[in-house]
């Protein structure tokens, strides 16, 4: 395979961001659960002003995975106030990790992760931490492969369909 290169996401990216954000999610999450509930989503998390205020926000940063002038994937990551949840100025959460489908299994997920790692470690954070759809099982081994251990759950609202996210976290030794 030719080398996957990890590009920061500018404002002049937020069309491709729209585009592998929703592919990804589709392609992860369409067949268990309702059309409507994945179009709310969709058009809710992927809009043009959402996606911009997210990428200005200087406590979020967006990678892409890059093969070939393509995006196959991207990473999410937050600090401080721009965490989902916790807040914690020791945490970085890792909010959203996805690969297109045809190239799972191809260590770009992996590649993504380690640019979090990075990232955390560039701020000496304590730990990273993260919230997997309880459905997800590729995405739990990957995490639980990677180190994580589960501490909590939350639900998280897809459209009108309350579902259960597990919460994992990653100590790391940033001395």
């Amino acid at each position: 395979m030719e080398t996957i290169q990890i590009t920061k996401v500018t404002i002049t990216d937020i069309e491709k961001l729209q585009n592998i954000g929703r592919q990804t999610f589709l392609e992860t999450f369409s067949k268990p659960n309702t059309e409507e509930n994945m179009n709310n989503y969709l058009s809710t998390s992927f809009a043009f002003d959402k996606l911009k205020k997210e990428i200005e926000n200087p406590d979020s940063e967006f990678f892409f995975a890059v093969l070939n002038d393509a995006v196959i994937g991207y990473l999410k990551t937050n600090s401080g106030d721009a965490q989902t949840e916790l807040k914690d100025n020791n945490a970085l959460e890792i909010e959203r990790i996805y690969v297109s489908q045809e190239f799972l299994g191809k260590k770009v997920g992996q590649l993504l992760y380690d640019k979090a790692l990075q990232i955390a470690k560039e701020k000496n954070a304590g730990y990273l931490w993260l919230g997997v759809w309880e459905q997800n099982h590729r995405a739990l081994a990957f995490y639980k492969k990677n180190g994580f251990v589960e501490f909590d759950k939350h639900i998280f609202k897809l459209g009108n369909d309350p579902q259960t996210d597990i919460m994992m976290k990653l100590t790391l030794n940033c001395l």
